[in-house]
């Protein structure tokens, strides 16, 4: 995949919210954190306009998106944060500035959907923190951010997980957001699979849900096309009275425990204030043995 210019000392990161909306003080420790490190920031038009839970309405966020998209000197687009409401706005963009002059995507959780898309355009994209948590975020997971921006991501390397499938596989790292992800099967933003190795993780859902997303994927045959999986955090998920029986951890191995692929639980990646930064659509290789898990750029 195409990996866009690595950022420089003096470059510039457009900010602009997809989903829920933001205020400027909410912004306001990410500005610093982008001055701290040397780059200069833009925030898109209407960044803080309201409507309802959203910043702005589908064609205000889709605008100020579309202006990131075409910027002629940003190097990177910054989410600023997640919820809901990216996937309503990628079908009315125009995508010929960006392919031409390829920027760094910087996001997680609903900003999946865009990691998905410009996948399958054939660049490079980092799942990373966004500016409404950087007040709350590790010093390795804004390190980490530093570290994908300017072309050194950092290797992982965690404890070995009951659950885990050992094994080793390369490929190209996809995904994001289960729930996100579920929602794009079939469509545009749909990463692409076939022999790559795919990253998940998800926050407040109940337990039926997880295994009914892991259902669909199954039925869609994403573990017969994927070379190994990662998981992240599987945060603050919900139960009903009648107890489910299964972590979501445990789900998931349920559903993968028939594929011969490596399998690696316990990445400090997600809806985790240690959540580290991945450069996606980039090589990466999985180890997976009983000591270990690691993951490899």
């Amino acid at each position: 995949m195409i990996q866009p210019k690595h950022l420089l000392p003096g470059d510039t990161i457009a900010i602009t919210a997809t989903a829920r909306k933001i205020s400027r003080a909410e912004l306001q420790p990410a500005l610093e954190w982008i001055e701290s490190q040397g780059w200069k920031w833009e925030l898109a038009p209407q960044i803080e306009a309201i409507d309802h839970q959203f910043a702005g309405t589908d064609e205000e966020r889709a605008a100020a998106l579309q202006w990131c998209l075409d910027h002629p000197s940003a190097k990177a687009i910054w989410c600023a944060r997640g919820g809901y409401g990216t996937a309503r706005i990628i079908d009315s963009l125009n995508w010929d500035s960006f392919i031409s002059q390829p920027k760094w995507i910087v996001g997680y959780s609903d900003i999946t959907a865009l990691h998905g898309e410009v996948q399958r355009k054939g660049i490079q994209s980092i799942h990373a923190t966004m500016p409404i948590s950087v007040s709350s975020n590790s010093k390795e997971a804004m390190a980490t951010l530093h570290a994908a921006l300017t072309g050194s991501p950092t290797p992982f390397a965690v404890e070995s997980h009951a659950l885990n499938q050992k094994g080793r596989a390369s490929g190209k790292l996809i995904g994001g957001n289960l729930s996100v992800l579920y929602s794009t099967l079939g469509s545009t933003s749909q990463p692409p699979l076939k022999g790559n190795v795919l990253f998940l993780e998800d926050l407040d859902e109940y337990l039926y849900h997880i295994d009914r997303m892991l259902l669909n994927l199954s039925r869609n045959d994403w573990w017969k096309e994927v070379a190994g999986v990662v998981i992240g955090g599987m945060t603050d998920m919900n139960d009903n009275t009648v107890p489910f029986g299964e972590t979501a951890e445990e789900i998931i191995a349920r559903h993968l425990s028939n594929y011969s692929i490596p399998v690696a639980f316990g990445f400090p990646v997600g809806h985790l204030d240690d959540n580290r930064a991945l450069p996606l659509g980039s090589e990466v290789e999985i180890i997976v043995d009983g000591k270990s898990a690691r993951l490899i750029f």
